[in-house]
């Protein structure tokens, strides 16, 4: 089955857990288990936890291979260096822990350690795989989704972008979704990936490809949110917070498997790619000033997610509510302290033409948006973010 032709027959049989003090109900899951990978990187490991988890894996005489030095946006040179790190053994179960790339990680091993697999150079040159070896996720972040997208992103430094690997066999057998994970994650951390689902979600529910079934989780994961991600990120200890955002999360990864995002995260890649922002840092950048383009084009979604924003005046007429939904975002990512200066951030505004080339060729996701966008619509977008240029003789300083 192709994802991009078919988003709207994926199925998704993943076992979810889910709940303050549920780490216990992982042991069920490993009945049978005698030889586990382990992939995390070396902060989440020292987590409390995760040790706690680790005994869990560790138990009944099981064999555990440990993978913890996955980096932030890994490329394909990381995932082979990983494997060449570990003996071609056999595992029962892949279990990853972390962010969306460790999580991304851990599907593309689930699938590169199966008998079947065809190799990551395969992968990445558009072979789709057709078996795993049995998966567990659990999100350490609350943002990616990862633990229910048929995707892996990797990034591909000789070209100065990120490929997707994607199809439905990437899908885990089993989640967990524990809010003892992210009470530890700085306030930075969590606020950027609260956007980054934030981004999943309104990208899904405003996408060409949107449907009943992604736009249900889209609104499902924006109500929890935006009612949430402030909380969450202000009260780190606030567990059912924590446990809302990684519903949140979760609901954007649905919709991404059912539908798919478009303009913020093809700008976002180049900027990942070449420059290494945090993911969420870069899509938080871009929210407001991509969501003002597409907003003709969505009024009434707009209108509908307006309705779900704390407070928010519903007597609005539509067109109202879509401006304010937009100055919202800008003013929430502004609340979380999160940057809107791409140039204070190391990006040259020189690179302005090259970074819209880049994104332009992200075409799974620029043809989602449900707006056509030429080179000199990107380049305005990016321009926005750069303050001290002047356009037509006003600076947006």
């Amino acid at each position: 089955m192709d994802i991009e032709k078919e988003k709207n027959v994926v199925t998704i049989n993943s076992t979810i857990i889910s709940g303050a003090g549920a780490i216990p109900a992982i042991r069920p899951l490993l009945a049978g288990k005698e030889h586990l990978l382990l992939v995390t990187d070396g902060n989440i490991s020292r987590l409390e936890a995760v040790k706690q988890i680790r005994t869990l894996l560790e138990g009944d005489n099981r064999r555990v291979t440990l993978i913890e030095n996955v980096p932030p946006e890994p490329s394909h040179h990381d995932v082979n260096r990983i494997m060449g790190s570990i003996n071609n053994d056999a595992f029962d179960l892949v279990v990853g822990i972390g962010g969306g790339s460790v999580l991304d990680v851990a599907k593309l091993l689930s699938v590169l350690y199966h008998p079947q697999s065809p190799g990551l150079e395969s992968l990445l040159a558009g072979t789709k795989p057709v078996a795993r070896i049995a998966s567990l996720l659990i999100p350490a972040t609350a943002g990616t989704g990862s633990e229910a997208t048929p995707n892996a992103i990797l990034a591909i430094p000789e070209q100065n972008t990120k490929v997707g690997i994607i199809s439905p066999v990437l899908l885990p057998d089993y989640v967990a979704l524990l809010p003892e994970l992210t009470i530890s994650m700085p306030a930075h951390i969590a606020s950027s990936t609260g956007i980054d689902a934030l981004c999943h979600l309104i990208e899904c529910f405003t996408s060409t490809v949107a449907n009943p079934v992604s736009d249900n989780a889209a609104l499902i994961g924006i109500y929890k949110l935006l009612n949430n991600i402030e909380v969450a990120c202000a009260e780190p200890e606030n567990r059912v917070a924590k446990l809302e955002m990684l519903w949140a999360s979760y609901y954007g990864g649905v919709a991404i498997a059912h539908a798919g995002t478009h303009l913020v995260h093809a700008l976002s890649y180049p900027l990942g790619g070449k420059y290494h922002l945090p993911h969420g840092v870069a899509n938080a950048i871009l929210l407001a000033p991509c969501m003002r383009v597409i907003r003709p084009y969505s009024v009434e979604k707009f209108a509908q997610v307006w309705d779900r924003v704390p407070g928010a005046d519903t007597s609005l007429s539509d067109e109202d509510k879509s401006h304010a939904l937009v100055a919202y975002f800008a003013a929430l990512v502004r609340r979380l302290n999160l940057p809107d200066n791409l140039e204070a951030l190391g990006v040259p505004r020189e690179e302005i033409a090259a970074l819209s080339e880049a994104a332009l060729n992200v075409k799974r996701l620029i043809n989602n948006a449900p707006c056509q966008v030429n080179h000199d619509d990107v380049q305005a977008i990016y321009r926005t973010l750069f303050p001290k240029i002047e356009i037509e003789g006003v600076s947006n300083a």
